[in-house]
């Protein structure tokens, strides 16, 4: 008895209804799986798979197919309720109308794709309507979870939906397999949601060591705008509660007050969101206005979202990275620093526990606890020798990452799934 031959995998859908890979990183609902798309995707084409990412179109001015993914890959918009920007809750009510969308344009183009790789829960559902058509197995990531958003929620309009609980239990039992991106995250599927054990491959996010790679801080202060003497402390990501930001501006009003000599030409810089709107996101009110209670206007920066390709050269400006987040499932942003050889203080929670290396790569503090993030970036800021040691070190450790051997793994579970190593005589 044989294996039959793998078939050879072609053409791959990929699904990221909700938000587009090319946003500008820290939006609304842009970060870490924005990034994982579009770079993924483009390490396939380059890897020879041709790879369609079908996205909800939110503006008509935005041209239906775009090509900024490489050789092979395309971005495809595809118009389901409003063309604008609409809260996440709201596009599930639209996955008829995007399924619908998606099938005509592949049936348009005379397309047949070899499997769908979707992500976050409205994508595999979008996904299982597509397999009734297609006939395809389905890959799925999940990102975040909505009950690990619940443990963290201080608020009920900070917990997860009960249609995207729901939403989730359905595409644990209808994926061929769900890809997690770290052992925890793994552990929060078999235990949170019973997923099958068997269905799991723990796979994590990759980094672009091309783009990501050390750059002269003096150049990269000037690319960006910071004189070359002062002291930069970096945030990137989205401006929303879990990610801690507030416990941020604690540990910098802290510092301020006990140890001011460090912060002489400092700045923290936080990247995300829309400082300058005229009707200011209820986050990014309440983080401006903890600024202006800890009297700390003139030491933290708003620096709104920032396009992905400038990203490199803030992260060559930093002397360090923070990531207060109180829950992430991996901890794209702590990569791409690590890469550009800067290092990172996290807090130990989700994968970045697992990401960032303590007393190696950076540091691991506890979630919510500005005392201890505080003495963590007063040691970093005070130790020239140390940012520079951990620095180098988190260069080194990042390489595992690069994208081509990530692709090199999911590979093997997309190998695996389309061929379903059925055995014949």
């Amino acid at each position: 008895m044989t294996l039959a031959a793998t078939p050879k995998i072609k053409r791959i859908a990929m699904l990221s209804v909700h938000t587009c890979p090319l946003a500008m990183l820290g939006g609304k609902k842009t970060g870490g799986m924005n990034v994982y798309v579009r770079d993924f995707s483009r390490e396939l084409g380059r890897q020879g798979i041709f790879v369609d990412v079908f996205t909800r179109s939110q503006d008509d001015c935005v041209p239906r197919v775009v090509h900024e993914l490489g050789s092979g890959g395309r971005v495809i918009h595809i118009p389901a309720g409003p063309e604008k920007p609409i809260p996440v809750d709201q596009v599930g009510n639209h996955l008829d109308e995007f399924t619908a969308g998606v099938l005509a344009f592949a049936t348009s183009e005379n397309i047949q794709y070899d499997l769908i790789h979707s992500h976050y829960w409205l994508s595999g559902l979008v996904a299982d309507k597509l397999r009734d058509t297609w006939q395809v197995p389905i890959i799925h990531m999940f990102h975040t979870l909505g009950h690990m958003k619940n443990q963290i929620a201080q608020s009920n309009n900070q917990r997860a939906s009960e249609a995207r609980l729901a939403g989730e239990y359905k595409v644990m039992a209808l994926a061929d397999k769900l890809i997690a991106a770290t052992l925890a995250e793994e552990a929060q599927l078999k235990e949170l949601y019973d997923a099958d054990p068997a269905k799991i491959a723990i796979i994590p996010p990759g980094v672009d060591l091309e783009r990501f790679q050390p750059i002269a801080k003096d150049v990269a202060k000037k690319r960006v705008g910071i004189p070359c003497g002062d002291t930069n402390i970096l945030f990137a990501g989205r401006i929303e509660p879990l990610k801690g930001i507030d416990t941020m501006l604690r540990a910098m009003a802290l510092i301020q007050e006990q140890r001011p000599d460090v912060l002489n030409n400092a700045c923290m810089a936080i990247i995300g969101g829309d400082p300058w709107a005229d009707d200011l996101d209820e986050e990014m009110a309440r983080l401006q206005q903890l600024r202006t209670d800890l009297d700390i206007h003139d030491l933290v920066t708003f620096l709104g979202a920032k396009d992905q390709e400038i990203l490199p050269n803030y992260y060559a400006a930093a002397e360090v990275v923070v990531m207060p987040s109180h829950y992430e499932s991996f901890g794209m942003v702590a990569l791409e620093a690590m890469a550009m050889g800067t290092p990172v203080i996290a807090s130990e929670v989700g994968g970045l526990a697992h990401l960032v290396k303590h007393g190696v790569t950076g540091y691991h503090v506890p979630s919510r606890n500005p005392e201890a993030l505080a003495a963590r970036i007063y040691e970093m800021l005070s130790n020239q020798d140390c940012r520079q040691q951990m620095g180098q070190q988190a260069r080194n450790y990042a390489r595992q990452y690069d994208w081509a051997n990530i692709v090199n793994r999911m590979m093997a579970v997309y190998e695996d799934s389309v061929s379903g190593k059925i055995a014949v005589e």
